[in-house]
């Protein structure tokens, strides 16, 4: 897949609930940050006051939502139930959208206290949040999905516009062609707009990683998660203000504070898979596809095609004008024929540094050719000028560092002016880390599955995550790993003490395929770099996702049941043990 500080007020008001036990959260290890977090910069594993308050309103949505349920609960017992769907692309994100649309349905979406997405899935969540009411009224965002959405010169002056910025990357590139082609709007609002909202909604967290870290650094200086409140890395526990990520900071001081990125620019940072030098390789063409011709220079030419591809379906999306389309088609057809043309002989018996100047010439032909053509489209002049360089310097998610230069920070932060925040689910495609452990204390996490890949991967990967950093996590049966090619509709992974139960809900799955050839065949059709899904297409998976839970409610029901209990006896174990 961020104005306002937090007043005095908010904070008096969360510190208040905590020391007078008003709180329904007394006993749950979720207190507000000391007064020394007032820096800009901030060291804290416990809840800001911000999100407290939030937390402590939506209970209270909760123990309603629970009790029209037929559950019995009290205030103090109000499970910690986080909504966690994976990425996928459309794929993830129109699934979410049925998801949600059944458990409105069925009575379970005001159950939910959390909600947080990485990749496909933010999408869908950034688009969902514009609404401040959006839970309530699951048609309307669904039917948005169809909607004719975003003219491509309103998308192409965003652009435009953004490009001029000091931190232009592709991941504003990604981020507009998204909003305006796959979830159909363009929301110039920023994220900390939502810190003073109330609680209709579950509480949204949203999740990037830092490359720089993930490609050579602690795994402290991996994660990365922002709230309506605050942003900064999950297991160093180091926030700002989610108001001044992308201002600048040196040594944990503000020296600038910067406009806030807008959702159009978040959504390209939490959603840009594209980022990931393994995609640029889903294509490749025949004469490059043979032991020995695919090296770092073949890679470069093959992200300049890729990158472009992608661009180019994007842009047909918003857009159904005959010209432009015709155009567009024009281009994409141009850079078809160059990149199959059987280059092959050109690289035999060559050096190194001929390979290197060979690909280097291969890559400017393409960029030569989008150059042609913008000259004769109406508005493209910014694709040449802007896009073409980034693509050729690889600059996804730039963005100010806010702990350059800090005393505390990991070598491979505190040394940069700028990091680069990319899509988390590169590391794990499920947003576990920020709720694992004691700072949100879940009980209970249900995970729609809508990755590509090895089923359970994200499971295990989390596993391995939370051993790492010594979080608590469910034990995972091997003998379940085996059903990875055709799995169930539904997996419980019970947390015993401290680690939260799961609930995994694969999106193909036995129930609504006939055998493994079927899942395998479900997930090309749906993969997820292609082309905005067609109407067909977005209606198939939102009835799909909206089976999957409306086929596993009285499971649902019976573990939420089981999280009230956990609650509760959690609240005795601390009564018992002041």
């Amino acid at each position: 897949m961020q104005t306002g500080t937090l007043d005095l007020s908010v904070s008096l008001i969360g510190l208040w609930l905590v020391i007078s036990g008003a709180s329904l959260e007394a006993a749950d290890n979720m207190e507000p940050k000391e007064a020394a977090s007032v820096k800009p910069v901030y060291q804290s594993h416990s809840l800001c006051a911000g999100e407290q308050d939030y937390v402590d309103r939506r209970k209270r949505v909760v123990l309603e939502s629970l009790h029209s349920l037929g559950i019995n609960c009290s205030a103090d017992w109000v499970p910690h139930i986080a909504l966690l769907p994976s990425g996928g692309g459309q794929r993830a994100a129109v699934g979410l959208m049925g998801c949600l649309s059944q458990m409105e349905k069925e009575g379970l979406l005001d159950s939910l206290l959390y909600m947080g997405g990485v990749s496909g899935s933010t999408w869908s969540m950034c688009a969902l949040y514009s609404d401040p009411h959006w839970s309530d009224n699951m048609d309307r965002a669904v039917s948005l999905m169809t909607h004719p959405g975003v003219e491509l010169e309103q998308a192409l002056a965003w652009l435009d516009k953004r490009s001029k910025e000091e931190l232009f990357s592709l991941s504003d590139i990604w981020g507009v062609l998204t909003s305006a082609g796959i979830m159909k709007q363009m929301d110039l609002r920023h994220l900390s707009d939502e810190a003073s909202r109330n609680a209709t909604n579950p509480y949204p967290i949203y999740s990037a990683i830092e490359k720089g870290c993930l490609l050579d650094g602690p795994i402290e200086g991996k994660w990365f998660e922002v709230s309506p409140h605050e942003a900064g890395f999950t297991e160093l526990g180091v926030f700002v203000e989610t108001s001044l990520l992308g201002s600048k900071f040196q040594s944990g001081e503000l020296q600038e504070q910067k406009p806030e990125m807008d959702m159009i620019e978040l959504q390209g940072v939490l959603g840009c898979a594209l980022a990931h030098d393994e995609v640029i390789r889903e294509f490749i063409p025949p004469w490059l596809n043979v032991p020995g011709h695919i090296d770092r220079d073949a890679d470069e030419y093959l992200r300049v095609y890729n990158t472009l591809d992608k661009l180019l379906a994007l842009i047909r999306s918003s857009t159904r004008d005959p010209t432009t389309l015709h155009a567009l088609n024009t281009l994409q057809k141009i850079l078809e024929d160059k990149v199959n043309r059987n280059d092959s002989s050109l690289l035999e018996s060559k050096n190194m540094e001929e390979r290197k100047m060979i690909f280097q010439h291969l890559s400017l032909e393409l960029l030569e050719a989008v150059d042609t053509w913008s000259q004769s489209v109406e508005n493209a002049s910014v694709i040449p000028k802007k896009v073409l360089p980034l693509i050729m310097k690889w600059e996804w998610g730039t963005t100010r560092n806010f702990l350059y230069q800090h005393k505390d920070a990991p070598a491979c932060l505190g040394a940069k002016e700028r990091f680069h925040l990319v899509d988390a689910g590169l590391l794990i495609n499920v947003a576990y880390p920020p709720f694992l452990g004691e700072k949100r204390d879940i009980d209970l996490i249900i995970v729609p599955e809508y990755s590509a890949g090895n089923m359970f991967e994200t499971l295990t990967l989390a596993r391995d995550y939370a051993a790492e950093v010594k979080k608590p996590f469910p034990e995972i049966d091997d003998q379940v790993l085996e059903e990875r090619e055709w799995p169930k509709d539904c997996y419980v992974f019970e947390g015993k003490e401290k680690e939260p139960t799961i609930v995994y809900m694969p999106l193909f799955n036995r129930r609504n395929c006939q055998d493994a050839n079927e899942v395998d065949a479900k997930m090309e059709e749906f993969s997820t770099f292609q082309g905005p899904f067609s109407e067909a297409k977005i209606k198939f998976m939102l009835e799909t996702a909206e089976a999957n839970m409306k086929n596993n409610k009285e499971l649902l029901l019976r573990e939420i049941n089981k999280a009230v209990l956990r609650r509760q006896n959690k609240r005795k174990s601390v009564l018992n043990n002041p």
